[in-house]
């Protein structure tokens, strides 16, 4: 069985506002999976605020600590994408993009009031949002001879499986997903069976 095969992101997006000095930071959050959706986010945000002169963003991405980005978008550095960042490690959150954007008050925050706020605003817009706890899938093809549907439609079915996208001729294919953590268990089960072929995607 496989131990941390969980991961909390969010189950619904988060927006906020924080007041500092007469800027305005408006922090938006949001669940991703993939660069091409947080580029799509960022675009959405930057068009809706197209007259801010600053859209700082953090994200990260998968189980690990190296798939991730922050940026300052023109503020000093480590002064805005940073804390947004930190605001994303101390909820223990992943596949989660936050932009924060700001418009300037007339009074200067200085570098660390500038951290503050994009900290904050990070932060609120996470507790503006729903977490979830999502459990890590394996997906797999399944092929085999028509004569085996039974046995393994009988398969997934005892492991309440669903059946996407099957193709049932001579030659027979279908698609499936289950917890990572009893993948090994169905990838033993399927290819024990007489000419049935089941691979990871």
């Amino acid at each position: 069985m496989l131990e941390n095969d969980t991961y909390r992101t969010l189950g619904t997006s988060g927006e906020s506002l924080y007041k500092v000095k007469g800027s305005k930071h408006f922090g938006y959050a949001f669940r991703v999976n993939n660069e091409e959706e947080i580029k799509s986010y960022l675009e959405q945000v930057k068009k809706e605020h197209h007259s801010a002169r600053h859209h700082c963003y953090a994200w990260k991405l998968g189980m690990g600590d190296d798939h991730f980005r922050a940026n300052d978008d023109g503020e000093p550095s480590n002064s805005a994408g940073k804390p947004i960042y930190g605001a994303i490690l101390s909820s223990e959150l992943t596949n989660i993009f936050i932009v924060v954007v700001r418009y300037f008050g007339g009074t200067k925050l200085g570098v660390g009031g500038l951290i503050d706020a994009y900290r904050t605003a990070a932060k609120m817009a996470i507790e503006e949002a729903t977490i979830v706890e999502e459990k890590l899938q394996a997906f797999f093809t399944v092929s085999f001879p028509y004569p085996q549907m039974g046995a393994v439609m009988s398969a997934l079915k005892d492991m309440n499986l669903a059946v996407n996208e099957p193709v049932f001729e001579m030659h027979c294919t279908l698609k499936t997903q289950i917890r990572l953590a009893n993948a090994q268990e169905l990838e033993e089960r399927l290819n024990d069976l007489d000419q049935v072929v089941a691979e990871r995607v």
